[in-house]
């Protein structure tokens, strides 16, 4: 299978046309041609080796809507013509005690990622979804629920998931008090998801531009992180916080909003935050977690949430050669509050 997609070559290198092998499928994957990407956050990480993990060239993209276009002989679920998703991982061993908890993102034998990753059988690197079409395992592809914009839903599959698996691990519900650090692409969207399970949502940001914008998400209340006293009065009033910033900060500011036995769940950065002052677990026995994504079933859970309550991300259209200006307008938060990719300009392009 001949794709054609954007890659990016080297450390500081723009994302430019390439065209590439796709992997023989086999009688188990599904054929996908791609009609949206999300670009995440991740992506623009991996496309400057911000992670020191980088496999050049590298193809981004872990957030695909697409089109069947063929099935291997042993596929049940799916036929051509059907529309699917694919998010962060695109196989693993099905084995470990992990992934018969259908919890596949935390595989005991390392789950396959969409792109930078090593598929399982021939340990080739694998390619995401900046491109024209993808191979992957029947288990690892969701079928799309009816009634999700097929042109807005493909950030749910990192973005959505990232914040749904810790509000739904920690039973985030009518009258939990839930603060959300963060309002970009993750946190926009765990704001409507905290606020549909009945959560009583604060948005913490540093942004006094994003006050409106949290407010018409359904938060009650919004807190201005460079704002001493409205984060003391704030201190002690949260159950619960998702932190969704994506790049290094200190987390034990936010601890102190916490009250008792309140947990703080990192989803937003892999980068070291430095220390944590102890006392600021000790005076509440608070805790710190983190959050890797959702296996298939709990991501197919949340996508079916989402259709029955209408909850989409906030996106911007755009076509696959303005991905450059895309990450140069991520890195100065210019965007509200999730680009997608239509792929239809790729094929035009190529053809």
């Amino acid at each position: 299978m001949i794709a054609k997609g954007y890659a990016a070559s080297e450390v500081g290198g723009q994302m430019i046309a390439w065209t590439f092998d796709r992997r023989k499928p086999r009688p188990e994957d599904v054929e996908i041609d791609i009609l949206y990407c999300g670009v995440c956050h991740s992506d623009l990480h991996q496309a400057r080796n911000d992670w020191q993990n980088t496999v050049y060239p590298v193809v981004p993209g872990q957030e695909i809507i697409g089109r069947v276009l063929a099935v291997g002989s042993s596929v049940r679920k799916f036929r051509p013509g059907d529309i699917v998703a694919v998010g962060p991982i695109v196989d693993a061993c099905l084995e470990c005690a992990h992934c018969a908890a259908g919890e596949e993102q935390y595989c005991l034998n390392r789950p396959t990622l969409t792109y930078n990753g090593r598929d399982r059988v021939s340990g080739d690197v694998t390619y995401g979804g900046y491109s024209t079409g993808i191979v992957v395992s029947e288990e690892f592809v969701m079928r799309l629920p009816q009634g999700l914009a097929i042109n807005r839903a493909a950030p749910l599959l990192c973005a959505g998931i990232a914040g749904w698996s810790p509000l739904r691990r920690w039973e985030i519900g009518a009258g939990s008090r839930v603060g959300i650090v963060g309002l970009g692409g993750v946190g926009h969207i765990a704001v409507k998801l905290a606020v549909a399970l009945g959560a009583q949502v604060t948005v913490i940001t540093s942004s006094p531009t994003k006050i409106e914008d949290a407010l018409k998400l359904g938060a009650t209340n919004v807190v201005l992180s460079s704002d001493e006293r409205a984060m003391a009065e704030a201190s002690g009033h949260l159950d619960y916080i998702l932190d969704t910033i994506p790049v290094p900060h200190d987390l034990s500011v936010y601890l102190d909003l916490l009250s008792l036995e309140g947990s703080l769940v990192v989803v937003g950065s892999l980068a070291s935050h430095g220390s944590i002052r102890p006392e600021s677990l000790l005076r509440g026995r608070k805790r710190v977690s983190a959050s890797l994504v959702g296996g298939i079933a709990e991501t197919m859970e949340l996508l079916q949430f989402c259709a029955e309550r209408q909850i989409l991300p906030d996106t911007e259209t755009i076509a696959m050669q303005d991905i450059n200006m895309a990450f140069a307008r991520m890195e100065h938060r210019d965007i509200k509050y999730r680009f997608v990719i239509d792929m239809a300009t790729l094929k035009a392009e190529m053809a």
